[in-house]
């Protein structure tokens, strides 16, 4: 899957992305709820691989995909199917440089359209870390309804964490 929106260029990952996708994960703030920690000078190739490795949306196997603005990545978007029917699940890490200009707005609404449109998905969900606001305001911006808070229920990085999905149908975008 590629496309384009009206400033950005969303395609599967090349070998040539990787110092761009090494600035977005190496970064303590764009990991803090993540289930993973910042990317590492170590540990950079064999968890860029994966995105390289994931470049096909099927039942079996997650699609990701880079965010370029111009030349440069700035972000990356994720999705899978859950083991419920017709049902994808959505994750995303931008660049701290790329905040505030509406670049994941943008590629998050795209990217869900096509969900509906291509793959014809029945439903899109995110399940986010409660204190990550600004993933749940874009939930919130591209059409997402908050479905589900759960108290402690989600241990990450040595701590219990709230958790928080968000959901929508075809009937809700916007």
């Amino acid at each position: 899957m590629e496309f384009r929106t009206e400033r950005l260029f969303i395609r599967p990952f090349m070998s040539t992305d990787l110092q761009d996708v090494f600035n977005i994960y190496n970064n303590d703030d764009t990991c803090r709820y993540l289930l993973h920690d910042k990317w590492t000078l170590e540990n950079m190739k064999e968890k860029f691989n994966k995105k390289l490795e994931n470049n096909a949306l099927t039942k079996e196997t997650l699609l990701s995909l880079a965010v370029v603005h111009q030349t440069k990545v700035i972000g990356d978007i994720s999705v899978w199917y859950t083991d419920m029917k017709d049902t994808v699940e959505i994750g995303y890490s931008f660049s701290k440089a790329a905040s505030g200009k509406g670049y994941a707005t943008e590629a998050v609404s795209n990217l869900v359209k096509k969900l509906f449109s291509e793959y014809h998905v029945h439903r899109i969900q995110a399940n986010l870390d409660v204190r990550n606001t600004s993933s749940q305001k874009l939930c919130e911006r591209i059409g997402m309804r908050k479905e589900a808070h759960f108290i402690n229920d989600f241990w990450n990085k040595d701590e219990w964490t709230d958790s928080i999905v968000y959901g929508m149908l075809l009937s809700d975008l916007k």
